[in-house]
């Protein structure tokens, strides 16, 4: 199982490199960060630091979208790290959860995604795109060049899309029954759509806390440090709540039935432990959704998702104890499930 690393771009962006070196220290193959232009520092200015300052690990936004950011605009810059670097970056992309709804506007649309993931990806690997009827090539991109589009999905339609045209499919969060469901969902649309489902890279993403025990002292601040996970997902429940209503057989209840006690969200606390808008989540959630606790119950779990076919598990380190759950995982989570 490949191992990555996801945070948010505050400043100092130097502190964002240096823990991109640490993890890489520590066996994490890949470096993500958030892409919101409103809330957090550039990434893909970062990424070129990232990749300078690191030997293999691989970069990308979890997740970029097609809206904040022509696709075209997009694609150069990947090709131009990937040239820089030697082919080290990922195209995650989504709809644009944040970045457009801070920006006042609406998220992607599928149809959008589609089109945009075609352009990203040809043009990164130096093919002809078309671009809205006009047809268009990077000159300067050399053979070899590659660039994997990644698709973030919940929803029955989005799972179906990743499985049909995606690389890889990201899925923020690690309860065993809705990986396993929505794995599911996404290989069977591979095959229907003449793919081998294999060539669908999976990529679960959540935030991971190592405690020193499992006392309830420790594992209530885990929770704590951990529960605005719990409400970002929950946007993206909502919207789906929204659009196939509160009791669907095409949306498993044991993602939407935590957010009825959801009152609203406030942005500027996006992706923040103590985000005062996620109160609403239950303890049951963050430990369903995340992964806490001493390493054995990480590694306990982590076994569990590798066998449904996880490829990645992506920590989101956005709490107190960052440099700790890094060496956590590079001393002893890593080793033991890679064996």
């Amino acid at each position: 199982m490949d191992f990555g690393l996801v945070l948010q771009t505050d400043p100092p962006a130097s502190r964002v490199v240096s823990l991109m070196q640490r993890a890489e220290c520590n066996g994490f193959t890949h470096g993500w960060t958030f892409d919101s232009a409103v809330l957090w520092q550039e990434p893909f200015v970062i990424y070129s630091q990232i990749l300078a300052n690191t030997s293999t690990l691989k970069v990308g936004p979890m997740v970029t979208n097609p809206g904040t950011r022509t696709w075209e605009v997009t694609a150069s810059t990947f090709a131009t790290l990937n040239d820089m670097f030697g082919n080290r970056t990922v195209c995650g992309i989504g709809r644009g959860d944040s970045a457009m709804r801070v920006a006042g506007r609406k998220p992607n649309t599928l149809a959008r995604i589609s089109e945009a993931m075609k352009v990203i990806r040809a043009l990164g690997r130096g093919e002809e795109a078309d671009l809205g009827g006009t047809k268009i090539r990077f000159p300067w991109v050399g053979p070899g060049a590659e660039l994997p589009v990644w698709m973030a999905a919940y929803g029955p339609k989005a799972l179906r899309m990743t499985g049909e045209e995606a690389d890889g499919f990201i899925l923020q969060l690690a309860d065993p029954y809705l990986t396993e469901y929505m794995i599911k969902a996404v290989r069977d649309a591979a095959v229907a759509a003449g793919r081998d489902p294999a060539e669908v890279t999976i990529c679960v993403a959540a935030p991971a806390y190592v405690t020193e025990d499992d006392s309830p002292e420790a594992l209530a601040h885990a929770r704590d440090q951990c529960r605005w996970f719990g409400g970002m997902v929950g946007n993206h429940v909502a919207d789906l709540v929204a659009k196939y209503g509160e009791h669907s057989a095409q949306v498993p209840g044991e993602l939407t039935e935590y957010i009825k006690a959801r009152q609203g969200y406030d942005y500027s606390h996006h992706g923040r432990s103590g985000n005062p808008d996620t109160a609403f989540v239950p303890d049951e959630i963050v430990d369903r959704f995340c992964l806490i606790g001493p390493p054995e119950r990480h590694i306990e779990k982590l076994n569990a998702l590798r066998e449904l076919g996880v490829d990645q598990f992506a920590v989101y380190d956005m709490h107190d104890a960052q440099e700790a759950t890094i060496d956590a995982y590079g001393t002893t989570v890593i080793p033991t499930v890679n064996g």
